[in-house]
Parts: structure tokens; C-alpha cells; sequence
């Protein structure tokens, strides 16, 4: 997932804990009761939502050339860097080996990995950049499944799973977050904007409110 969707799965989460105070500071009578909690894994209903899926099924064809062009050009690459692996690997192993020792094989193993991340960068830009955008639909709308999920399923509180370190039986409502979303998101583009970048859309949605809040004054 890229930075903008992330952004948009942690700004859920702080939803989440707005969402689980009133079950905290319930009555007396309700605190006695057991608090219902679920975890769930907000990248992966993002995954499953139906729109995601289809999206990504048309990326594979859409831009199959550059699929395979990466692909290929990966393939080369760790060819092309095995000697220079193998290389590093002896100077290691040589009796008395420094981390001075080894800094030129060490360096000039790092300099060729990280120029061919950059090429298969430049390679499947299009398909990151179309990902990106049919990430960025369907989690756009993550908030609002997931508080209908946790109304659906009867949750007061979502934890995602990393954040569990013990625990008793539990709900996992990611499935029920996806099928909210597929309510929601019946499809996405896999063509973005002319111009557009991650996070975009998430900016335009912070300034509509300013937007709106300056329209009375301008008349």
C-alpha cells in the first residue's frame, strides 16, 4: 500500500478511538457489562473490497507491457548482481576481513542495488501511480465501513491486530468492513487525473471545508 493509503488507514484508526468513548464512559449499570471488541486489518479490507479487485485485474491488462518489462528487467538484475553478491561474500570470509576490508565490495554492491531499484521504479511508475489512485478511491471510504460494520456486527471497539498482544476469542469484522466498502465503492479508475499524486484527494478534502466556510463572505 503507499503512503496516502496508509495515511488515510491511520486516520481511520483515530476515528476508531473517537468512536469507542462512549463505551468507555457508559453508566455504571452498562460498565458492568463486557465491552464488545473486534479487531481488524484495515489495508486488508481495503484489499478485498470488490472494487480493488477489478481494478487490479484491468492494471494487469491495461499495462501488461510494463509488467513484463519489470518483470524481465528484475530478472536481469539479480544477475546482474551475483558476482558482485559472490564478490562481497569472499571478501567476508577472508581471514581478517574489516569493515574497511570490505567496503569497496560492500559499496559498489549497494551503488548497483540501489540504481536498479530506481530503474524498476521508472518501469512501473504507471502501474504504482494507477494502484495508488484505486487505493486512495476505495480508502477514501473506509471510515464510514467501518463505523457501519461495528454497527452491523454490535462492536463498541476495533483494534487492529498488531496492536493485540493477548488476547481472549475475538471478532476480526475485516470482511464486514469490505463488504461495506463494496456498498460504497462499486468500482475504481485505474486512470488517474492528468497531474494527480497520492494524497491528493485527501488535501482537496481538508480544504473543501475552508472553501465552503469562505463562500458567504466573498458575496
Amino acid at each position: 500500500m503507499n503512503i496516502s493509503t496508509k495515511t488515510l488507514l491511520k486516520s481511520a484508526a483515530l476515528a476508531l478511538a473517537t468512536l469507542s468513548v462512549p463505551a468507555m464512559v457508559a453508566s455504571p449499570a452498562a460498565a458492568q457489562s463486557r465491552t464488545s471488541i473486534a479487531v481488524a486489518n484495515y489495508e486488508g479490507a481495503v484489499v478485498q473490497s470488490q472494487a480493488y479487485q477489478n481494478a487490479i485485474e484491468q492494471i494487469k491488462t491495461t499495462y501488461k507491457a510494463d509488467i513484463d518489462a519489470t518483470n524481465a528487467r528484475a530478472a536481469s538484475l539479480q544477475a546482474e548482481l551475483k558476482p558482485l553478491v559472490d564478490a562481497y561474500n569472499t571478501a567476508v570470509q577472508k581471514p581478517g576481513a574489516t569493515q574497511e576490508s570490505v567496503q569497496p565490495q560492500a559499496q559498489a554492491l549497494q551503488t548497483k542495488r540501489q540504481a536498479g531499484q530506481q530503474e524498476l521504479a521508472r518501469l512501473q511508475q504507471r502501474v504504482s501511480l494507477a494502484t495508488a489512485y484505486v487505493e486512495e478511491q476505495v480508502a477514501m471510504k473506509l471510515n464510514d465501513a467501518i463505523r457501519a460494520a461495528m454497527k452491523t456486527k454490535k462492536v463498541d471497539l476495533v483494534l487492529q491486530p498488531q496492536a493485540v498482544i493477548a488476547r481472549e476469542p475475538y471478532v476480526d469484522i475485516t470482511s464486514a468492513i469490505a463488504e461495506e466498502l463494496n456498498k460504497t465503492v462499486p468500482s475504481a479508475s485505474i486512470t488517474p487525473p492528468a497531474g494527480w499524486q497520492p494524497g491528493q484527494a485527501q488535501e482537496n478534502a481538508a480544504q473543501q471545508p475552508a472553501t465552503e466556510t469562505q463562500q458567504p463572505a466573498s458575496r
